[in-house]
């Protein structure tokens, strides 16, 4: 009996460290996405912008001569 209490133990032990151990990288994961998510924005803002100076730069008239001549 004792060993069989023995065994009971550690694999309790072992369930106790490997829920704890999930949880962490639950969080960490969370935190992971939260990161993926602020550069997805980012990113989003980023080529908006890039495509409102592409196309304000498309609409400006094409300089043939400097203005001096």
């Amino acid at each position: 009996m004792p060993e069989e209490e023995a065994r009971i133990t550690r694999l309790e032990e072992q369930l106790a460290h490997q829920a704890r151990t999930i949880e962490e990288l639950s969080e960490q994961l969370t935190q992971q996405w939260k990161v993926v998510e602020q550069t997805r924005a980012k990113l989003d803002a980023l080529t908006q912008r890039f495509l409102s100076l592409e196309e304000q730069s498309l609409e400006a008239p094409a300089i043939t001569r400097p203005p001096h001549y």
